[in-house]
């Protein structure tokens, strides 16, 4: 089950990321997070610029709405998007 919950101003959500990925990837959950494949590798904020973009086009919205709360150094990572509810973003995920 993901752990997803609504705040003021957005969701927030946990997602775990596999870097150096042969394409840019939802690929279903791991534990309670979304798991993402991503092309970038883990080096110079990489990775987490192209996990923001992602979300950003699988949300459709812009990727300054989407923060990495924490985790900006490891795999598993707590990501905050504002603008969307939980029902717009469980439906882009495919839940």
């Amino acid at each position: 089950m993901l752990f997803i919950k609504e705040d003021k101003d957005g969701v927030v959500f946990k997602v775990r990321i596999q870097p150096r990925a042969s394409m840019n990837k939802l690929v279903g959950l791991h534990e309670d997070a979304l798991k993402i494949r991503l092309t970038a590798p883990p080096v110079d904020g990489e990775a987490n610029e192209a996990c923001r973009a992602f979300l950003a086009g699988l949300l459709s919205v812009s990727r300054s709405q989407v923060k990495i709360t924490s985790g900006s150094t490891g795999r598993n990572k707590m990501i905050k998007v504002t603008g969307i509810g939980i029902a717009k973003a469980k439906m882009a995920f495919g839940l």
